[in-house]
């Protein structure tokens, strides 16, 4: 029986891990995040309200459940707020990853921590795992320093480095670079989306299955995990109207420029994956597929 410890649990990886891992006949799973679950707790699941920036809790909570594997799934992540309050930002992202480090100790737990291409300054060809180091925000930057806290460690941990996230949960939040545009095509609201910025976008069960592959296979170090293709955001959102048969013509074509964002993100980042692929055989579903799979759930999920 293995024992895996979840951060970040309500969020929309953190959920999705949930399900996944507590449908695994050896796996011992204890879901912790801020407050109280937002998903349904089954038998097999085990929650507990747990505040990564609280160094006391951290210790208690490892210490006494002794996991085989934490999968370190929380994080500040929405880049304006992080901007705007520092202080916050790296108290969540570098020291409650410091906490959970220091909750570990000399064992052999495997710590998985996740990480955005936020790190990556973009704009320079195929970002590799082992490509320059240089994020535009402070989002990034707080990560990066969440990463490099693993470098002195003597416990086996990965890195797995995702990009654009989407997936739905049952109360349909957080919205993503999916359900955004859907939802407000389906209004009947015109969007304006920027057609000079490129992403591999990433499945959240495809990056779900990652983590658990990584844990079983005992894969260390760097990875990058996320879709094949490499869009623009513009082909992404036509592809989400056509898929969903909603009116193309609701859709403006604007250049980042134009909005006037004091943090403008770089207009390319293409990872590449064949690490990945090498290493634990991952294998992501195609855009299309991912948006398949998201409508088969969406029709799950509404009432009849």
């Amino acid at each position: 029986m293995k024992k895996i410890l979840i951060t970040g649990a309500n969020g929309l990886l953190g959920q999705k891990l949930v399900a996944l891992l507590s449908a695994q006949e050896n796996c011992k799973l204890l879901a912790t995040s801020k407050g109280d679950a937002r998903f349904t707790i089954t038998s097999n699941v085990r929650y507990i309200n747990l505040d990564i920036t609280n160094k006391v809790d951290c210790s208690s909570v490892v210490n006494n459940f002794l996991p085989d594997a934490i999968i370190h799934a929380a994080a500040m992540n929405q880049v304006d707020a992080c901007e705007d309050e520092r202080e916050l930002c790296d108290s969540i992202n570098i020291e409650g990853t410091r906490n959970l480090i220091l909750a570990i100790g000399n064992r052999k737990t495997h710590f998985l921590h996740i990480s955005p291409d936020f790190i990556y300054k973009g704009d320079e060809g195929e970002c590799f795992e082992d490509s320059r180091v240089n994020p535009l925000s402070y989002y990034g930057a707080s990560k990066w320093k969440s990463e490099q806290l693993l470098d002195q460690v003597t416990f086996p941990y990965s890195i797995l480095r995702t990009v654009f996230v989407y997936g739905v949960l049952e109360d349909l939040s957080p919205s993503n670079i999916v359900l955004w545009p859907k939802g407000s095509l389906e209004k009947g609201q015109q969007i304006n989306v920027v057609d000079d910025q490129y992403r591999c976008p990433t499945l959240v069960e495809d990056l779900a299955l990652a983590c658990w592959v990584v844990f079983e296979k005992n894969a260390t170090g760097v990875f990058h995990v996320s879709g094949k293709e490499f869009l623009s955001i513009l082909d992404l959102v036509y592809m989400i109207a056509d898929f969903w048969n909603l009116d193309r013509e609701l859709i403006n074509p604007i250049k980042t420029s134009s909005l006037d964002q004091a943090r403008t993100p770089p207009a390319k980042k293409n990872v590449n994956i064949n690490k990945a692929i090498k290493q634990f055989n991952y294998q992501p579903k195609s855009f299309h597929d991912g948006l398949t799979l998201v409508a088969n759930q969406l029709q799950n999920l509404t009432p009849q």
